[in-house]
Protein backbone atom coordinates (compact mmCIF):
# COMPACT_ATOMS: atom_id res chain seq x y z
CA UNK A 1 0.00 0.00 0.00
CA UNK A 2 1.38 3.43 -1.19
CA UNK A 3 1.65 6.12 1.21
CA UNK A 4 -1.08 8.27 0.47
CA UNK A 5 -3.45 5.40 0.14
CA UNK A 6 -2.64 4.48 3.90
CA UNK A 7 -3.61 8.09 4.44
CA UNK A 8 -6.81 7.58 2.56
CA UNK A 9 -7.65 4.95 4.33
CA UNK A 10 -6.17 6.68 7.99
CA UNK A 11 -8.88 9.54 7.07
CA UNK A 12 -11.99 7.19 6.26
CA UNK A 13 -11.50 5.73 9.61
CA UNK A 14 -10.88 8.51 11.92
CA UNK A 15 -13.69 9.58 10.04
CA UNK A 16 -16.76 6.91 10.80
CA UNK A 17 -15.16 6.40 14.64
CA UNK A 18 -16.17 10.33 15.12
CA UNK A 19 -19.16 10.27 13.48
CA UNK A 20 -20.14 7.16 15.09
CA UNK A 21 -19.50 8.17 18.55
CA UNK A 22 -21.73 11.40 17.53
CA UNK A 23 -18.76 14.29 17.43
CA UNK A 24 -20.12 15.35 14.16
CA UNK A 25 -23.70 15.03 12.49
CA UNK A 26 -24.85 14.43 9.35
CA UNK A 27 -22.57 15.79 6.39
CA UNK A 28 -20.55 18.41 8.65
CA UNK A 29 -17.23 18.07 9.78
CA UNK A 30 -14.37 17.92 7.47
CA UNK A 31 -10.34 16.21 8.15
CA UNK A 32 -7.38 16.92 5.84
CA UNK A 33 -4.23 15.90 5.69
CA UNK A 34 -1.02 17.50 4.07
CA UNK A 35 0.75 15.62 1.78
CA UNK A 36 4.71 15.60 1.43
CA UNK A 37 4.93 17.21 -1.76
CA UNK A 38 2.59 20.30 -0.31
CA UNK A 39 -0.67 18.86 -1.59
CA UNK A 40 -3.74 18.13 0.62
CA UNK A 41 -6.01 15.12 0.69
CA UNK A 42 -9.70 16.57 2.02
CA UNK A 43 -13.00 15.47 2.70
CA UNK A 44 -15.40 16.05 -0.08
CA UNK A 45 -18.07 18.42 0.40
CA UNK A 46 -21.29 17.37 1.77
CA UNK A 47 -20.54 14.17 2.63
CA UNK A 48 -20.36 12.15 6.00
CA UNK A 49 -17.27 11.59 7.88
CA UNK A 50 -19.23 8.01 8.59
CA UNK A 51 -19.43 7.10 5.40
CA UNK A 52 -16.27 8.14 3.27
CA UNK A 53 -15.22 6.64 0.29
CA UNK A 54 -10.99 6.57 -0.12
CA UNK A 55 -11.21 6.69 -3.74
CA UNK A 56 -13.46 9.45 -3.89
CA UNK A 57 -11.66 12.15 -1.07
CA UNK A 58 -10.61 15.18 -2.46
CA UNK A 59 -7.13 15.67 -3.24
CA UNK A 60 -5.27 19.17 -3.87
CA UNK A 61 -2.00 20.64 -5.33
CA UNK A 62 0.24 22.96 -2.84
CA UNK A 63 -1.66 25.36 -4.69
CA UNK A 64 -5.83 24.61 -3.11
CA UNK A 65 -6.53 23.18 -6.82
CA UNK A 66 -8.32 19.88 -7.08
CA UNK A 67 -6.53 17.15 -9.00
CA UNK A 68 -8.63 14.52 -8.67
CA UNK A 69 -11.75 12.88 -6.21
CA UNK A 70 -15.18 14.96 -5.82
CA UNK A 71 -15.09 18.79 -4.79
CA UNK A 72 -13.39 19.73 -2.09
CA UNK A 73 -15.27 20.56 1.67
CA UNK A 74 -16.33 24.50 1.48
CA UNK A 75 -14.31 25.23 4.97
CA UNK A 76 -10.88 25.17 2.49
CA UNK A 77 -10.15 28.64 3.89
CA UNK A 78 -9.90 27.73 7.05
CA UNK A 79 -7.65 24.51 6.92
CA UNK A 80 -5.37 26.89 4.78
CA UNK A 81 -5.10 29.06 6.54
CA UNK A 82 -4.39 27.16 9.77
CA UNK A 83 -1.58 25.05 7.88
CA UNK A 84 -0.30 28.15 6.62
CA UNK A 85 0.81 29.52 9.97
CA UNK A 86 1.46 26.40 11.54
CA UNK A 87 4.13 24.86 9.74
CA UNK A 88 4.27 21.51 12.23
CA UNK A 89 0.40 20.81 11.10
CA UNK A 90 0.11 17.62 9.34
CA UNK A 91 -3.75 17.09 9.94
CA UNK A 92 -6.62 19.41 10.62
CA UNK A 93 -9.41 18.23 11.83
CA UNK A 94 -13.17 20.20 12.21
CA UNK A 95 -15.88 18.74 13.94
CA UNK A 96 -19.44 20.24 14.87
CA UNK A 97 -19.08 18.70 18.12
CA UNK A 98 -21.79 20.20 20.71
CA UNK A 99 -20.28 21.09 23.79
CA UNK A 100 -17.52 22.50 21.96
CA UNK A 101 -20.24 24.69 20.13
CA UNK A 102 -21.85 25.14 23.26
CA UNK A 103 -18.65 27.01 25.02
CA UNK A 104 -18.47 28.97 21.66
CA UNK A 105 -21.93 31.07 21.89
CA UNK A 106 -21.52 31.56 25.58
CA UNK A 107 -21.18 35.32 26.71
CA UNK A 108 -18.55 35.32 29.36
CA UNK A 109 -15.72 33.57 27.08
CA UNK A 110 -12.61 35.09 26.89
CA UNK A 111 -11.42 35.04 22.92
CA UNK A 112 -7.64 34.68 23.74
CA UNK A 113 -8.53 31.73 26.52
CA UNK A 114 -11.62 29.82 25.46
CA UNK A 115 -11.15 27.21 27.88
CA UNK A 116 -9.21 27.09 31.12
CA UNK A 117 -6.53 24.46 32.61
CA UNK A 118 -9.05 22.20 33.90
CA UNK A 119 -7.20 19.38 33.30
CA UNK A 120 -4.13 18.24 32.68
CA UNK A 121 -3.99 16.48 29.76
CA UNK A 122 -6.07 19.49 28.09
CA UNK A 123 -2.58 21.59 29.07
CA UNK A 124 -0.62 19.01 27.25
CA UNK A 125 -2.52 18.13 24.06
CA UNK A 126 -4.06 21.31 23.32
CA UNK A 127 -2.63 24.20 25.72
CA UNK A 128 -4.79 27.19 24.79
CA UNK A 129 -7.72 27.69 22.46
CA UNK A 130 -8.81 30.71 20.76
CA UNK A 131 -12.44 32.08 19.95
CA UNK A 132 -12.92 33.85 16.50
CA UNK A 133 -16.22 35.73 15.91
CA UNK A 134 -18.74 34.24 13.67
CA UNK A 135 -18.37 33.72 9.73
CA UNK A 136 -20.54 31.95 7.79
CA UNK A 137 -19.63 28.64 6.81
CA UNK A 138 -16.86 28.37 3.50
CA UNK A 139 -16.31 32.56 4.04
CA UNK A 140 -12.92 33.18 2.78
CA UNK A 141 -12.50 35.92 5.62
CA UNK A 142 -12.55 33.14 8.32
CA UNK A 143 -8.96 32.40 6.72
CA UNK A 144 -7.87 36.50 7.56
CA UNK A 145 -9.70 35.60 11.44
CA UNK A 146 -7.50 32.30 11.93
CA UNK A 147 -4.13 34.26 10.21
CA UNK A 148 -4.67 36.97 12.63
CA UNK A 149 -3.77 34.30 15.64
CA UNK A 150 0.19 34.38 13.99
CA UNK A 151 0.01 30.53 14.90
CA UNK A 152 -0.09 30.59 17.89
CA UNK A 153 -2.94 28.43 19.01
CA UNK A 154 -3.41 24.95 17.45
CA UNK A 155 -7.09 24.71 18.38
CA UNK A 156 -9.78 27.44 17.38
CA UNK A 157 -13.63 27.38 18.49
CA UNK A 158 -15.61 28.95 15.47
CA UNK A 159 -18.15 31.32 16.94
CA UNK A 160 -21.55 29.26 17.16
CA UNK A 161 -19.74 26.62 14.67
CA UNK A 162 -17.36 24.61 15.60
CA UNK A 163 -13.97 23.30 17.03
CA UNK A 164 -10.76 23.21 14.48
CA UNK A 165 -7.64 21.76 15.57
CA UNK A 166 -4.34 21.20 13.90
CA UNK A 167 -1.88 17.91 14.99
CA UNK A 168 0.93 16.51 13.46
CA UNK A 169 -0.48 13.91 12.20
CA UNK A 170 -4.06 12.72 11.90
CA UNK A 171 -4.18 10.57 15.20
CA UNK A 172 -2.59 13.69 16.90
CA UNK A 173 -5.43 15.89 15.88
CA UNK A 174 -8.50 13.67 16.16
CA UNK A 175 -7.01 12.80 19.63
CA UNK A 176 -6.81 16.92 20.47
CA UNK A 177 -10.35 17.74 18.85
CA UNK A 178 -11.60 14.84 21.23
CA UNK A 179 -9.76 16.29 24.61
CA UNK A 180 -11.05 20.07 23.56
CA UNK A 181 -14.68 18.33 23.43
CA UNK A 182 -14.29 16.86 27.11
CA UNK A 183 -13.27 19.74 28.61
CA UNK A 184 -15.62 21.94 26.72
CA UNK A 185 -18.21 19.50 28.71
CA UNK A 186 -16.44 20.19 31.75
CA UNK A 187 -16.96 23.72 31.49
CA UNK A 188 -20.19 23.57 30.88
CA UNK A 189 -20.80 20.71 33.47
CA UNK A 190 -19.02 23.35 36.20
CA UNK A 191 -20.22 26.62 34.67
CA UNK A 192 -20.87 28.70 37.56
CA UNK A 193 -20.11 26.37 40.55
CA UNK A 194 -16.51 27.92 41.09
CA UNK A 195 -14.96 25.16 40.04
CA UNK A 196 -10.95 24.44 41.08
CA UNK A 197 -8.42 24.95 38.00
CA UNK A 198 -4.79 23.98 37.88
CA UNK A 199 -2.68 26.91 39.08
CA UNK A 200 -0.04 28.79 37.06
CA UNK A 201 2.96 26.77 39.01
CA UNK A 202 1.12 23.72 37.72
CA UNK A 203 0.72 24.03 34.67
CA UNK A 204 3.94 24.89 34.35
CA UNK A 205 4.97 21.90 35.65
CA UNK A 206 3.42 20.39 32.95
CA UNK A 207 4.97 22.61 30.17
CA UNK A 208 8.09 22.48 31.62
CA UNK A 209 7.97 18.30 31.84
CA UNK A 210 6.46 17.64 28.36
CA UNK A 211 8.91 20.68 26.71
CA UNK A 212 5.16 22.17 25.79
CA UNK A 213 4.87 26.15 24.64
CA UNK A 214 5.58 28.63 27.35
CA UNK A 215 2.75 30.75 26.51
CA UNK A 216 0.47 27.92 27.90
CA UNK A 217 2.30 28.80 31.49
CA UNK A 218 1.65 32.80 30.99
CA UNK A 219 -1.79 32.52 30.56
CA UNK A 220 -2.43 30.00 33.14
CA UNK A 221 -4.28 31.62 36.41
CA UNK A 222 -2.42 33.04 39.52
CA UNK A 223 -2.78 30.77 42.67
CA UNK A 224 -4.92 33.40 43.82
CA UNK A 225 -7.54 33.20 40.94
CA UNK A 226 -7.25 29.42 40.27
CA UNK A 227 -11.30 29.28 40.26
CA UNK A 228 -13.99 29.77 38.05
CA UNK A 229 -16.72 32.56 39.57
CA UNK A 230 -19.72 33.22 38.50
CA UNK A 231 -21.48 32.52 35.06
CA UNK A 232 -21.25 36.30 33.51
CA UNK A 233 -17.98 36.69 35.43
CA UNK A 234 -15.68 38.32 32.71
CA UNK A 235 -11.91 37.31 34.04
CA UNK A 236 -9.30 36.71 31.63
CA UNK A 237 -8.26 33.87 33.33
CA UNK A 238 -11.49 31.62 33.60
CA UNK A 239 -13.01 32.26 30.10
Amino acid sequence: MSDESRLRETICQFGRSLFERGLTAGSSGNISIRLSDGGWLTTPTNSSLGFLDPARLSKLDSDGRLVSGDAPTKELPLHSALYATREDAGAIVHLHSTHSVAVSMLPDVDPANALPPMTAYYVMKIGRTALVPYYRPGDPAVADAIRGLAGKYSAVLLANHGPVVAGKDLEAAVYATEELEETAKLRLLLHGLNPRLLTRAQVRDLVTHFKLDEAIAEEAPDESQDCCSLPHHHSHTCG
